[in-house]
């Protein structure tokens, strides 16, 4: 804790907590705090257990994703309440978890939209990675009806997992771009220069493009 301490940059704060992320370590520090550290499970639940966002950031570097029992994650999830930790907890630590695909469909229908959130980004990594057995046309069902007056963080879940399914599944495609653009979500979300816009309709149409092959 005293070498997070120290690692305290107002600057970096600052632009942190525009994001709602309260602390102010630089996360290249961080990481390179974690590289020395290396894995160390208990040491990773100590940290998380201060309940100060840097220390749990570095507590999802260290820890060890599949050491992690089901109800363990569940309540830690609940806890992250964050932007960084939640998605570093998704992304990092559920995502690697055996109990992945339980807490997927349990998180997915649960009242608290931010935990909602947790449970359409698992479901996004699904529609990507192995879509089998999901049911694309109920999601786009869903996404049709509830997306436009979503909470942000479920919003922006939803808008993923939407441009997901038109970028990797071509029947339906269509679909999916109809949806955006009649919902017009994140349309005008301010894109910095040579990166990709969340507005569906564009998210898909240049992915798509760059996953054709270039002409001979």
């Amino acid at each position: 804790m005293a070498e997070l301490a120290a690692l305290e940059d107002p600057r970096a704060r600052e632009v942190n907590e525009k994001h709602g992320d309260e602390h102010g370590v630089n996360l290249g520090k961080l990481r390179a705090l974690a590289k020395e550290l290396k894995t160390q499970q208990e040491l990773a639940r100590e940290l998380w257990r201060t309940d100060d966002a840097a220390a749990r950031l570095l507590a999802l570097l260290i820890c060890r994703p599949k050491a992690f029992g089901r109800d363990e994650l569940d309540v830690m999830l609940r806890e992250a309440r964050t932007p960084k930790v939640h998605d570093w907890l998704v992304n990092y630590v559920v995502k690697k978890n055996p109990h992945a695909e339980e807490l997927r469909v349990s998180w997915f229908a649960d009242p608290d939209p931010v935990v909602a959130s947790a449970g359409w980004a698992l479901t996004t990594e699904r529609v990507a990675k192995k879509p089998e057995g999901l049911d694309l046309a109920g999601l786009l069902d869903v996404i049709e009806a509830q997306m436009k007056d979503a909470p942000d963080r479920l919003q922006w879940a939803m808008n993923h997992c939407l441009a997901q399914i038109g970028i990797e599944h071509a029947g339906y495609r269509a679909r999916a771009l109809d949806i955006g653009e009649r919902l017009e979500v994140l349309k005008d979300y301010p894109t910095p220069p040579n990166c990709t816009s969340p507005f569906a309709p564009v998210w898909i149409t240049e992915m798509v493009r760059r996953k054709q092959p270039s002409p001979l």
